[in-house]
């Protein structure tokens, strides 16, 4: 399988990671996504403009500390990936980007939204892990993506 491909199907799942549903356990980040991101590294930035509070976090922990809270709140959280991942692969360092369209309900309301993902990739003995994520989100009009997101897959 190429370095490509690994790389497209890493960021394919971690997109699938961010799903909820109703009565699901509680979010436990590093379960999740502990052999994605790189939880002991040095270098580590990832910024998320869906997040209020608009924080970069230094360590893949204090990422998931940021999230936790909201994803916990959420009913449900179901994903689709638009476009992509477009992925160039190097040696040591590899960068994907995708578009994911996602329906998030929480008690408040229902949020359509379309993000940018973009991630870079470090090699390390464990294999390719996060070091590096930008996501830039859209909040769609209501009911945007009713099409696309069937009522049993709300």
């Amino acid at each position: 399988m190429s370095e490509e491909t690994v790389i497209a199907e890493l960021h394919t799942r971690w997109v699938f990671g961010w799903e909820r549903n109703s009565g699901d356990v509680p979010f436990d980040f590093p379960r999740i996504f502990g052999d994605l991101y790189d939880f002991g590294g040095e270098g580590v930035r990832l910024y998320d403009d869906f997040d209020p509070q608009h924080r970069v976090a230094t360590t893949a922990a204090e990422y998931g500390q940021n999230f936790t809270p909201a994803f916990d709140a959420m009913q449900y959280a179901h994903h689709l990936v638009e476009d992509g991942p477009h992925v160039v692969a190097g040696s040591d360092l590899s960068a994907s980007t995708l578009v994911f369209l996602a329906r998030i309900a929480t008690a408040e309301a229902v949020t359509d939204i379309r993000t940018t993902s973009s991630l870079v990739w470090r090699r390390t003995a464990a294999g390719w892990r996060i070091v590096r994520e930008h996501n830039s989100t859209q909040v769609l009009e209501a009911g945007a993506l009713d099409q696309r997101f069937s009522a049993g897959h709300a």
